[in-house]
């Protein structure tokens, strides 16, 4: 199979090596033309062959109504758009009616994995028609973990990104929750070697997670985060996590508050925020303000 993909940053450059290395043919398109295989999204396309040719978008949220716009004339019934970013799951809609008027499939897929999905694979949260699912469900395979976990087809179209934006907003709590621990045992006079503290806890505890290996990970490196600024950047699906639980009127008090201590973060230096802003430049490579002299 053949697809193209366009947006080749930290997690579509390296989606591109893993589709390759599970035998997915992949042409790339890619601002930086160093980065790309061909020259624009009419090669792209051209370069895919017969249909159904699938299209797999890996780019900001600002970029893809431009592109789904550049797409649709040079794409045909049948054919499928895949917005593999995190775009937020209202705009799903109008971009598979879109594409729709010209028999163009759309599908919205939530996509985690960060830094770390070339080894280990992507979660893919899948929103739209099981057609569609199906011609793209060969890259799906080759995309996610190993095992029987990893890939959802979670509903209709915004279902994809409805649910990678909830998946971002228990991650802020985790987060949030792992961090003031750290910061509890950092301050107390009792515990002296925090580090290890958390490498014990990788095992045999029911606080066990991806997210504890990657703390001890910022730990090995700097055991007190004092080469980091207590500043944590927030992507914007903590906010709609948010927004869309007071339009639902359902309560989500632990990831309305880990969303506010965010902010709160960026008017003094937090020492919790630092073990956030730490995770997060863990998993996802997201840059981390240096601690000020």
């Amino acid at each position: 199979m053949r697809i193209g993909l366009i947006g080749l940053g930290k997690m579509g450059g390296n989606m591109r090596e893993r589709l390759r290395r599970n035998g997915i043919e992949v042409l790339g398109l890619d601002h930086n033309p160093d980065l790309s295989d061909v020259v624009d999204e009419a090669a792209l396309v051209a370069g895919l062959g017969d249909g159904p040719r699938v299209v797999w978008l890996m780019v900001p949220i600002h970029a893809v109504t431009p592109l789904i716009e550049t797409l649709r004339p040079l794409l045909a019934p049948g054919d499928v758009v895949i917005d593999g970013g995190n775009s937020k799951w209202t705009h799903d809609a109008r971009h598979a009616a879109y594409l729709g008027e010209a028999g163009i499939h759309f599908l919205d897929v939530g996509t985690s994995g960060g830094v770390w999905g070339l080894e280990n694979g992507y979660a893919l949260m899948v929103g739209g028609p099981q057609e569609a699912y199906a011609i793209a469900e060969p890259v799906f395979q080759a995309l996610k973990p190993a095992g029987e976990f990893g890939l959802v087809h979670a509903g209709a179209h915004g279902a994809g990104h409805f649910t990678k934006m909830v998946h971002n907003g228990i991650e802020y709590g985790l987060m949030q929750a792992y961090a003031e621990g750290w910061e509890l045992l950092e301050a107390s006079d009792v515990v002296t070697n925090v580090p290890e503290v958390f490498e014990s806890w990788r095992e045999g505890t029911v606080i066990r997670s991806w997210l504890l290996d990657l703390m001890v990970r910022a730990l090995e490196t700097d055991p007190h985060l004092e080469d980091i600024d207590g500043y944590a950047e927030d992507s914007g699906e903590g906010r709609w996590t948010v927004n869309a639980a007071v339009d639902l009127a359902v309560p989500v008090p632990t990831i309305a508050a880990s969303l506010f201590a965010r902010f709160v973060s960026r008017q003094d230096d937090s020492p919790a925020m630092k073990m956030v802003a730490a995770m997060r430049n863990q998993f996802g490579g997201h840059a981390v303000t240096p601690a000020k002299d």
